[in-house]
């Protein structure tokens, strides 16, 4: 499904190239559930950003479904990530001037649901995240775990194919932070690809396979066994 060979990203200092992805070469197949882990500054968030399609500026080739990412036309690539990726994101990067209802109804505008199935969905998801009484509230209103569990929502609404997650639980307290992983794991079982990027090692162990990355490098890379 993706494949990633010899892909570097670095930025230019005034003295010497500095690194942050180095010689990746990663295959994930559809259906997986991949554990992204390692240190702050390993290059996670890193990773992640360029697998869904928000960096295209790196070194080595991408390729989704047999398709070249880069040789790919700009609007085909826009398409692409707005059909096929959901995205959580650790700073949230929900639309202040929408409110909770409406931020959660984004991607399925994207992707054209009748207005029957996008009430049905959100209805569906506001009461999951225990949102309802929230639906109206713009996102200065609520609190940090309130704004993460609405880009959740908002991430798994259209259904995605792969579905990216940066530190999801981070904001999270303990019981929530369960739930969320529990509706990973629900989607993983229903075919979505999942990869996350966490610090925690017991959301990995909601997963299939664990990536270690440190200074940019992949230097680990197994199966989870239960």
């Amino acid at each position: 499904m993706i494949q990633l060979n010899e892909l570097d990203k670095y930025i230019e200092s005034r003295f010497q190239r500095v690194f942050l992805l180095k010689g990746i070469n990663l295959t994930i197949k559809e259906g997986e559930f991949v554990t992204l882990m390692g240190p702050s500054g390993a290059g996670k968030s890193t990773l992640l950003n360029i697998l869904g399609l928000l960096d295209e500026d790196y070194e080595g080739t991408y390729s989704f479904l047999g398709k070249d990412i880069l040789a790919m036309k700009a609007k085909e690539r826009s398409n692409l990530h707005k059909s096929e990726f959901g995205y959580i994101f650790q700073a949230y990067h929900l639309i202040d001037e929408l409110t909770v209802y409406e931020n959660i109804e984004t991607p399925l505008l994207y992707r054209n649901v009748s207005t029957t199935d996008r009430k049905s969905l959100i209805a569906e998801l506001l009461d999951k995240f225990n949102m309802v009484a929230k639906k109206d509230l713009f996102p200065a209103q609520l609190s940090g775990g309130q704004q993460q569990l609405v880009g959740i929502a908002r991430a798994i609404a259209g259904k995605p194919r792969i579905l990216l997650a940066d530190e999801p639980t981070g904001n999270l307290h303990t019981a929530q932070a369960k739930e969320i992983m529990q509706v990973f794991q629900e989607l993983n079982a229903e075919g979505t690809t999942i990869i996350q990027a966490t610090h925690a090692r017991e959301n990995a162990d909601y997963g299939t396979r664990l990536i270690q990355l440190i200074d940019g490098r992949i230097t680990r890379d197994e199966a989870i066994t239960y």
